[in-house]
């Protein structure tokens, strides 16, 4: 018997976290015979303190890479922090701090509270981004980017956060174009920008074959990409007595008949060529309207537009269309202009409909007839017949397409291809705190990589802000100045610092080979841990992290690096923890939960548990601290029972009681297993209360000295070990263990005795319950009827009525349906 004591979080959480880490327990070999699994958690940004955010994605990941370790598996389950970026600067800024000191102080912060937890992070591969041991590498593979022509610098037009001080990708402004960070209006401005060539991998991207991920998200990165198969048409005018052609993608050539007018982007090039002079000013002071407005705000913007006074010829019709620009069309998708299809298209429907443009249907429904477009409410997209399209006139659908395809292909006038919405990655940030761009400008050679003998490009500690958030790099002459790789002479560094994207869209590389000064990963690492086998993060990465770690993973595969296309075989998004008002959690409405006094409170396995406990991972649900007091009842009656009960000299005499236990052991076996293994916490710790409430009421009764009751306690040890691993650990070593339950084996079941040998049938006539009886689980149902009619109690309910029938639910119901003879 064990010396009941009280349970005590405090008591034993400090120790077994102390004596896990001394033990080494969660640290990965890489040369284990165990079969590798490579489980994996987005990394935190070290903003000061873990929320309950954290604790609900953290604890339910730790669980079951916990599960997955005590299953046989060599567990990978490494952590570290994306510790770069615009928080930190704005922090140091507003604090008189260096970013540095503030991010590091931040860091060792965080270490504690994750240290807290009881999680088994593999800190012996820790990465912390900003430091030069991590970031010489992402200048490195930055160099190999530049080397084969997938990043490369460019004057573009950019969107740019005046707020930040830094331009952004599309990505990072918001629907109603502001940015994503600091709530800014974004505008468009003009500037020297590094770029990656995302787009050269749009058509791999779309592609899922190898992942198990969830089809909302694989819908949405698909959608971002948007991918768009049709036909380039050449359309042409005379400029300055010269005939120069201008291409326009369209989904639709079928309604290359239909064309009514032509939409240039503001920025197009042609705008200059073709605006005529009495329509000179009225353009210019549109352009420069659209260039105030982001692209995410010029689509959706209400239509507006100017014409300039040009036209261009439709290749097929021969006709002369007018020429218009407007701002919701982009320079990125379909070389920034449109054929204005107003019949056939809503938006341009609307366009026309607002500057009174002919409207003109070319195709039609096989079972509709012609009808005026001026008496429309909205346009026809749908395929049909073509109409009013010459010798094109009763083409139908696809075919139709194919037919206009075929006809400017042989007439040189165009071709079929695809268009993608996905635009190049803007990757430079004009900000301190980040990644230095490994490029110096020399006067006599140019643009020149710095030699990857020299990285890292180091980024200056000791710099001073200035108030308007400009960069300080581009004022540290001991930063900027130096000499050039190619003639020696002088030169000058890239002032911009890397996207933090860049820096987390390859962390999960470095995990395998954190220490390694010689390269970024060995290729043996490589073939040892990658891809990753899980994944778990918020939905919110869909489109940003997850689309560009995947960029950068096909993009390395290709230069050798790599010998896999694809980041993360399985992906599992958590849900979103509310504050106790259903509201997102924020510091402005004031209901933000910090962990750490519920923790001194409860204990880390009671916030874990909890946390796990209040919905389905995946939907999230709202954080109530008096529902704490649930599971810390739970967590103490379990204690109560192990340290009640437990005896090291059990009965191995079997009864019914002790069969009845024993099944119940394999039952909960089955149902944790089987929820853990598919990230149903909240039912795999309700199996567990279920267990444990049968096991209470039985404590006191002969069976608690049974050996199915004392295995039971022992598998219910084990089954709870990921969810609540500290009083697990001390009631394994109370209950006479000497080795950790973390690296025990995961119990297993027997199919056979998760089935029960009899159920209560419950009986109805005509559909009320008049009895229970106790029936073989085998019992077919003809013995279903048997038992039922032969039962003394049901037969005084039949009385002299005639039975019609016996409807029989196997394993639950029986209704006897009758008839009075009267």
């Amino acid at each position: 018997m064990i010396t009941r004591t009280k349970y005590d979080p405090k008591a034993i959480e400090n120790k077994w976290q102390a004596q896990w880490e001394s033990d080494y327990i969660y640290r990965a070999d890489d040369q284990s015979p165990k079969p590798n699994f490579y489980h994996l958690v987005m990394f935190p940004y070290p903003s000061g303190d873990l929320h309950m955010g954290h604790w609900y994605n953290y604890s339910a990941f730790d669980a079951f890479g916990r599960m997955k370790r005590m299953q046989g598996y060599n567990v990978m389950q490494p952590i570290g922090f994306d510790a770069f970026g615009l928080p930190a600067e704005n922090a140091a800024i507003k604090r008189g701090i260096q970013a540095r000191t503030w991010t590091l102080a931040n860091i060792e912060n965080m270490r504690k509270q994750l240290r807290a937890m009881g999680a088994g992070w593999d800190w012996s591969r820790e990465v912390v981004t900003c430091l030069p041991d991590y970031y010489k590498w992402t200048q490195w593979l930055f160099l190999q980017f530049f080397k084969q022509g997938l990043a490369y610098r460019t004057k573009a037009p950019a969107n740019w956060c005046p707020g930040c001080n830094t331009t952004l990708a599309n990505e990072q402004v918001l629907a109603d174009g502001t940015c994503e960070r600091c709530g800014s209006i974004v505008e468009r401005r003009e500037i020297d920008q590094w770029l990656l060539k995302i787009s050269a991998y749009a058509e791999e991207l779309l592609k899922f074959e190898d992942v198990e991920w969830p089809e909302k998200t694989i819908t949405m990165q698909r959608n971002w990409i948007g991918r768009s198969e049709g036909a380039e048409i050449r359309f042409n005018a005379v400029i300055d007595g010269k005939r120069e052609e201008i291409p326009v993608f369209t989904t639709r050539p079928d309604t290359i008949y239909g064309v009514t007018f032509f939409v240039l982007a503001p920025e197009h090039p042609w705008v200059n060529k073709i605006t005529t002079p009495e329509h000179k000013a009225a353009v210019d002071a549109y352009v420069e309207q659209a260039g105030r407005l982001t692209e995410i705000e010029r689509m959706n913007a209400g239509k507006s537009g100017v014409f300039t006074g040009g036209y261009v010829t439709n290749p097929v019709s021969g006709e002369e269309i007018p020429v218009w620009i407007a701002d919701y069309v982009l320079m990125g998708y379909g070389a920034g202009a449109v054929m204005g299809v107003p019949a056939h298209d809503q938006r341009d429907f609307e366009f026309a409909r607002k500057f009174d443009l002919p409207i003109r249907q070319v195709v039609i429904a096989e079972d509709e007839e012609p009808t005026d477009p001026a008496t429309w409410d909205q346009a026809k997209e749908a395929l049909g017949v073509m109409i009013n399209s010459g010798t094109f006139n009763g083409t139908t659908g696809d075919e139709a397409k194919n037919k206009i395809i075929q006809h400017i292909e042989a007439q040189d006038l165009g071709k079929a291809t695809i268009s993608y919405r996905l635009r190049d990655w803007l990757i430079s940030r004009q900000r301190y705190w980040g990644c230095p761009i490994p490029i110096v400008y020399c006067e006599k050679d140019g643009m020149q990589p710095v030699p990857e003998d020299q990285l890292p490009v180091k980024l200056p500690e000791n710099v001073q802000f200035k108030s308007t958030g400009e960069s300080p790099l581009r004022y540290e002459e001991s930063f900027l100045n130096t000499t050039c790789p190619v003639c020696g002479g002088p030169a000058t560094r890239e002032a911009d610092t890397l996207d933090t994207f860049i820096c987390s869209s390859w962390y999960y590389l470095r995990y395998p080979d954190p220490h390694n000064d010689q390269e970024a990963w060995s290729q043996e690492k490589m073939r040892t841990w990658l891809p990753v086998d899980q994944y778990v993060g918020g939905i919110e990465h869909a489109i940003l992290h997850l689309l560009y770690s995947r960029f950068f993973t096909k993009a390395l595969r290709d230069m050798g690096h790599l010998n896999f296309g694809e980041p993360f075989k399985r992906l599992f998004h958590q849900g979103m923890v509310l504050g106790p008002d259903g509201q997102k959690m924020s510091k402005s409405r004031g209901n933000v939960e910090p962990p750490d006094k519920y923790v001194d409170a409860y204990g880390a396995d009671t916030v874990r548990c909890y946390m796990m406990f209040i919905g389905p991972f995946e939907a999230g649900g709202s954080f109530k601290a008096e529902n704490l007091e649930g599971v810390w009842r739970f967590l103490n009656r379990f204690w109560s029972l192990v340290t009640d009960t437990w005896s090291e000299h059990s009965s191995t005499k079997e009864t019914n009681e002790s069969k009845a236990i024993e099944r119940l052991r394999h039952k909960t076996i089955k149902r944790v297993t089987e929820d853990l293994s598919n990230f149903r916490f909240n039912t795999a710790l309700a199996a567990l209360m279920e267990c444990n409430n049968a096991l209470i009421k039985q404590q006191n009764e002969p069976v608690a000295q049974t050996a199915a009751f004392q295995r039971t306690l022992e598998s219910m040890m084990q089954l709870l070990a990921p969810l609540a691993p500290h009083i697990t650990e001390e009631l394994w070593h109370l209950t006479g263990h000497k080795e950790t339950i973390h690296l025990q084996a995961w119990p297993a079941f027997d199919e056979d005795m998760t089935h029960d040998e009899s159920f209560t049938l419950v009986v109805q006539v005509n559909g009320k319950v008049r009895e229970r009886i106790e029936a073989p689980a085998s019992i077919s149902e003809e013995d279903v009827r048997k038992l039922v009619l032969t039962n003394e109690k049901v037969l005084s309910f039949i009385g002299d009525a005639t039975v019609q029938k016996v409807i029989y639910i196997p394993g639950r119901l029986a209704n006897v349906v009758i008839r009075n003879t009267r």
